[in-house]
């Protein structure tokens, strides 16, 4: 990561949007703006911790290391969106890594003054609990249907939160580059396995995939399959 002097609007990020007014002049004064390149990480699982990062531009993945040399995806961070606050558990050490899937600019706040946030702003204080909250929930639903759903039915999950998260541009396309690989690691599938579900649901006329573009075709069908496989 290079800092850069390009400025955050200060409205946008997860903070910014939840926090007083009269508190935007402290972050602007004590926040740092990163360029990430494309395939960069912005931390690494076992680092220790040193602030929260927002996304201001560009995509990020969250994942973390999964049966020796594969990755487990546990989310896509879009703009607006906090990274790093997994690490704000008693150890203070990242638990999961943040990678650019493009160029990204992201907002680090020291964890100090990120503390002092938190202290002085109730409401960012409760929306953060609430997203905590939130995560967790998809969390245990991941957990439970990496150990319960078959791969077909996965895949069709992973395809319809990227559609939910990012939606759709106008010709139909989810609004989001993944690769096969990532796809696979989002869906907690070998990539050959997830290669093997992608053409038989291009097949079945549900996707529609063009290189790391995917465009979904049926969507009655697509939710059918991850009704009928869950727990």
């Amino acid at each position: 990561m290079e800092k850069t002097k390009y400025k955050c609007d200060l409205d946008t990020c997860f903070l910014c949007t939840n926090c007083v007014s009269d508190w935007k002049p402290a972050i602007e004064s004590n926040k740092k703006n990163y360029r990430v390149k494309k395939g960069q990480n912005i931390f690494k699982e076992g680092d220790p911790v040193t602030g929260i990062y927002f996304v201001y531009e560009g995509i990020v993945k969250v994942h973390k290391k999964w049966d020796n040399e594969k990755e487990l995806i546990i989310r896509f961070a879009k703009k607006g969106d906090i990274l790093g606050h997994l690490g704000l558990e008693g150890n203070f050490i990242y638990p999961v890594s943040a990678t650019a899937l493009d160029k990204v600019t992201v907002c680090f706040l020291p964890m100090d003054f990120f503390q002092s946030s938190l202290n002085i702003n109730n409401g960012f204080a409760i929306k953060l609990m609430r997203f905590f909250a939130g995560e967790l929930q998809n969390s245990e639903k991941q957990m439970r249907n990496l150990a319960h759903m078959p791969v077909k039915g996965r895949v069709a999950q992973a395809v319809i939160t990227l559609k939910t998260q990012f939606g759709i541009k106008g010709d139909g396309v989810i609004n989001i580059e993944v690769s096969k690989q990532d796809l696979a690691s989002f869906s907690g599938a070998a990539y050959e396995s997830l290669f093997r579900t992608i053409n038989d649901l291009v097949a079945d006329n549900i996707i529609l995939v063009a290189g790391k573009s995917i465009s979904i075709k049926d969507e009655v069908k697509l939710l059918q399959l991850i009704q009928k496989n869950e727990y």
